[in-house]
């Protein structure tokens, strides 16, 4: 049999039983999502602290020189932030990023395995020129960097 034909049969008969399941009830998205928890009243906090106190039970993270933050010195539209976290840390178990002037500040939170490199890029909205902290939960403690983004055009509605 041809190795094409032999993928092809393969696809189809997974997704036919992926189509059984989930029409049979069986598979869910809240069951294939069990694993995480969606912080709602993380990201309705309407300050850093509140934000941090749900995500971490504290709002307190110690400075650390290990997070590297890319971001523009100035953005021209706020709607697009461009932002880039790193670290050389061991066992990161979290990246989050948190617009300080924004009417919501936490913008993101990317929970890492245990084997990934910790390392996230995406783009985020910001309402005015503020703080970018990255916090980085690594080892059971919490971390963080700040970066100053000043906003030429605001991207956030209030």
């Amino acid at each position: 049999m041809n190795t094409s034909r032999r993928i092809l049969l393969k696809g189809a008969a997974t997704a036919s039983l992926v189509a059984a399941a989930v029409a049979a009830g069986l598979l869910t998205p809240a069951r294939v999502l069990a694993a995480s928890v969606w912080p709602t009243r993380a990201f309705d906090a309407d300050t850093v602290g509140a934000a941090m106190s749900e995500l971490f039970q504290t709002n307190e993270a110690a400075d650390s020189g290990a997070i590297v933050i890319r971001a523009p010195d100035i953005a021209e539209n706020g709607a697009v932030v461009p932002i880039t976290i790193e670290t050389d840390m061991a066992r990161v178990q979290s990246i989050t990023i948190i617009a300080e002037g924004n009417p919501a500040p936490l913008s993101a939170k990317f929970d890492l395995g245990p084997n990934v490199r910790p390392y996230v890029s995406t783009r985020i909205k910001m309402g005015q020129t503020s703080n970018i902290i990255a916090v980085v939960q690594a080892d059971g403690r919490v971390y963080s960097a700040r970066k100053e983004v000043k906003v030429t055009v605001g991207g956030c509605d209030a």
